[in-house]
């Protein structure tokens, strides 16, 4: 198996059925001082970041919190932020994002 980021995501847009390609995603961790950006990607053809950390990269365990600028989709929603707690850091986290002009949902993923 390659090696990948400890975290990815993937963007569908369920009203059209395809892959979001091309929306900014910012990766951050919560700190005490608030969140800091760890890392930021561009969703490729097929609605994917696969490398937004290098891979190997050690979690700390922790909130995290992607931010999707959608935009560029012209919907309902400017961005979608999720965040997430690692509890595992030593676990792959894959946070795909459903998207619908109206609605948006998120669950964690293989």
């Amino acid at each position: 198996m390659p090696s990948r980021s400890p975290i990815t995501t993937h963007v569908l847009d369920t009203a059209r059925g395809r892959p979001c390609a091309g929306l900014a995603v910012v990766l951050e961790f919560r700190r005490l001082a608030g969140w800091s950006t760890l890392a930021s990607g561009t969703t490729d053809a097929d609605g994917r970041v696969e490398g937004l950390l290098p891979p190997h990269r050690a979690l700390e365990p922790g909130s995290y919190r992607l931010t999707f600028d959608t935009a560029p989709l012209g919907g309902f929603w400017p961005e979608v932020a999720v965040a997430f707690t690692v509890t595992e850091p030593s676990q792959h986290h894959h946070v795909p994002l459903l998207l619908s002009p109206f609605g948006y949902s998120t669950y964690r993923g293989s």
